[in-house]
């Protein structure tokens, strides 16, 4: 690789790193997965550098890798993801209690769609991208975006986990606003 595109890869992932991992936990609901999947998703941008950097949108292209990488991982073999019925202890002020439980809700719920829809719901909902900005990380029409996100939606309301924790969440606000705080 040319020195030039060497310094503008190195520079892409040490301004990207982090966001592509935070993807990519989104996508596995691990964090060592994570890590390996955004690897080997950067590893392959390495390899065609040249290419990547001349698109349009050289992290949607990343992106993109991440999700087919993501994908692959469940063609190879099958993943055995165990999740729990409720997260381990956690020490600290209920605020963090609360909001932990809200995030491994919200991961085993995405760990419950099919790799699609939960790649355009993160897509589109965590990473704020448009319906036109998904459809083309994911080589798909703005249609097919639409469908997938309002099927995965769909699936995430009904998800008895999720239910339980913002009912809880709901039910701590009301309280609170009435002055019957803990």
């Amino acid at each position: 690789m040319q020195a030039e595109l060497e310094v503008q890869f190195q520079e892409f992932v040490r301004t990207r790193w982090s966001h592509l991992v935070r993807t990519a936990y989104l996508l596995t609901g691990d964090v060592h997965h994570a890590e390996d999947l955004t690897q080997t998703a950067l590893t392959k941008a390495y390899r065609s550098w040249r290419r990547v950097s001349r698109s349009d949108s050289p992290e949607a292209y990343v992106r993109r890798m991440l999700v087919s990488c993501n994908s692959d991982r469940f063609r190879k073999r099958r993943v055995a993801e165990a999740l729990t019925a409720a997260p381990p202890e956690v020490a600290g002020r209920d605020e963090a209690v609360s909001r932990a439980d809200e995030r491994s809700a919200l991961l085993a719920a995405l760990a419950q769609l099919p790799p699609g829809q939960r790649a355009v719901v993160v897509m589109r909902y965590w990473e704020d991208l448009s319906e036109a900005e998904v459809a083309e990380v994911l080589g798909c029409s703005p249609g097919t975006i639409k469908s997938q996100a309002s099927k995965g939606l769909a699936k995430l309301r009904t998800h008895q986990g999720l239910a339980q924790v913002m009912d809880g969440h709901d039910r701590g606000r009301a309280s609170s606003r009435q002055g019957g705080g803990r």
